[in-house]
């Protein structure tokens, strides 16, 4: 269902993103989405470790098995917060700039927005369920296939991908000239909207969304769709297959991802204090008991 956006908001300045402004996080930008490789450090071997099994596995065959399996919505039912609370017992394997509940990060992101635009209440609670897709993890979904940054599977793999020069050998998609030229199984100019994205929590959630037929407008379901598809939004990659109408996804996942990153610290928010006001947009936007 698409709504008429209450503000339009310019697009930021990517520069922005990389000043170590305090205003966003306890800690150096610079220092967020840390993917160098170092064999000592425990977190960041188990973020390569997941970044290595999604690069090799995932395919255009994989992608339409899961979709298969998960878009018939029968796995479970739950309502936002019970499918919310789940994430307390979830730690994202591919994430190196923290080490706790995704609940946690949920409400982080989501106080980051409120503070920012009070106004838009629907952004505060696309931040609040940003990444409750996850949930998959708890179905025997191994992580490589649920968490970490996502890209089109049947076409030639973005530069920009984390561990690009490495991690994809062995993908059987990368000796298949159907899937590994710069266009691949798309034509010129097709639309983000109609990639075929790795398999993960981002894709998950947005056709939950769309199923359950959330009252959240269009745009906020893509801003949980690609929040995840760094080197699109990120990283320059795949400008040649954007039609009209993705720099406006584009913006608005970039004002989004100031709250999805640059929030992920130990200053734990008062979940139970906030949980009333959390609610009430469920109750406006998703409520009631969903098929997952």
């Amino acid at each position: 269902m698409r709504l008429l956006l209450d503000k339009q908001i310019e697009l930021i300045d990517p520069s922005e993103l990389l000043r170590p402004e305090p205003a966003f996080a306890d800690k150096c930008l610079s220092k967020f989405r840390d993917y160098s490789i170092n064999e000592e450090d425990p977190l960041k071997e188990r973020v390569r470790r997941t970044y290595r099994a999604m690069h090799l596995n995932q395919t255009v065959d994989f992608v339409k098995a899961r979709h298969e399996r998960w878009l018939k919505f029968n796995t479970f039912q739950a309502t936002v917060r019970e499918a919310l609370e789940k994430l307390n017992d979830l730690v994202d394997e591919s994430d190196p700039d923290i080490d706790l509940p995704n609940i946690v990060h949920a409400f982080q992101a989501a106080e980051r927005a409120r503070e920012e635009y009070p106004e838009l209440d629907w952004l505060h609670l696309t931040a609040l369920i940003h990444d409750l897709g996850k949930v998959m993890a708890f179905y025997d979904e191994p992580q490589w296939a649920v968490v970490g940054d996502t890209f089109p599977v049947g076409c030639k793999w973005g530069s920009s991908i984390v561990y690009r020069d490495h991690s994809f050998e062995g993908n059987p998609d990368g000796e298949n000239p159907k899937y590994n030229s710069k266009y691949g199984i798309y034509e010129p100019n097709c639309g983000v909207e109609n990639l075929l994205m790795s398999w993960g929590h981002d894709e998950y959630m947005y056709r939950v969304l769309k199923h359950n037929k959330t009252k959240l407008p269009h745009v906020a379901c893509n801003i949980i769709r690609f929040h995840s598809f760094y080197p699109w939004h990120n990283g320059g990659d795949y400008k040649h297959l954007e039609a009209p109408g993705d720099e406006e996804t584009k913006k608005w996942v970039l004002i989004f991802n100031r709250y999805d990153l640059y929030t992920k610290s130990e200053n734990l928010p008062d979940i139970d204090a906030l949980w009333p006001y959390y609610q009430s947009l469920i109750d406006k936007y998703l409520p009631g008991v969903l098929e997952f």
